[in-house]
């Protein structure tokens, strides 16, 4: 999640901007552990639409990749 924030700071947003979300898991199995760190990082009252798949990683390595899209807030 820390990527997430670095990557929506750079273009002047946060995680209470998005307007949605797509979340690749390796195994539907990581499902639960996966949504209470999301669920932790979402602040209340800010979660976007989601959709959660099953998805093979690039690397074995990883778990989980997201793919968000958020709002620029006007300055």
């Amino acid at each position: 999640m820390a990527k997430v924030d670095a990557l929506l700071a750079e273009v002047g947003s946060s995680n209470r901007h998005l307007l949605s979300a797509t979340i690749y898991v390796k195994d539907m199995s990581l499902f639960a552990e996966m949504n209470q760190v999301w669920d932790a990082w979402v602040p209340a009252g800010h979660a976007p639409a989601r959709a959660c798949v099953e998805a093979a990683m690039a690397s074995p390595e990883l778990l989980v990749e997201i793919s968000v899209i958020a709002a620029i807030p006007e300055a």
